[in-house]
């Protein structure tokens, strides 16, 4: 059993420590975050801490019954009821609808927490994975991706409108 919580300060070594087992595999998808990423990692993560409290932003992980960090769903760029999607989930539970399912419940949660109508998310074409979470979710490409926003990547944006669709009345 797992469960989608808000980041908070005491997630901080289960975060870098996902982050750290999880590098090389990540990497192979999605641009390394380099070694600053990790010699930095206090000062980052009160960073995050810092934009989460503003609003700006707002950060999940995904923790296991006992303890580890499976996933990190983020939101980021909160403004004017839109946000990007980025996340991320552990090797050893890729495959496994952990991401499909988080991500669904991120939605429900932009929605009721954040008050957001609209997500976003880029991912590169090779990554497939990414992809097919998006589109189960909910999302329709809108797009091409800009390859800075993708670690140099070529890709695509998606889209998903979060408000509840109206069916037509019969009339």
């Amino acid at each position: 059993m797992s469960e989608l919580k808000p980041l908070h300060a005491g997630h901080a070594g289960a975060v870098l420590a996902f982050e750290l087992a999880n590098r090389d595999y990540f990497a192979a998808s999605v641009s390394d975050r380099g070694d600053a990423f990790f010699e930095e990692f206090a000062d980052r993560y009160d960073a995050a801490l810092a934009e989460q409290e503003a609003d700006v932003c707002a950060f999940y992980v995904l923790v296991a019954e006992d303890g580890p960090v499976l996933g990190r769903f983020n939101l980021y760029d909160l403004e004017d009821g839109t946000a990007t999607l980025g996340y991320r989930v552990a090797q050893h539970v890729a495959g496994r609808g952990v991401a499909t399912a988080s991500v669904r419940e991120l939605c429900r949660l932009a929605v009721v927490r954040h008050g957001l109508r609209t997500l976003r998310a880029a991912t590169s074409h090779e990554n497939a994975a990414s992809r097919a979470v998006l589109t189960r979710v909910g999302f329709v490409t809108v797009g091409p991706a800009d390859p800075a926003h993708l670690g140099g990547k070529a890709g695509t944006w998606y889209q998903h409108d979060l408000r509840p669709r109206l069916s037509p009345v019969d009339g």
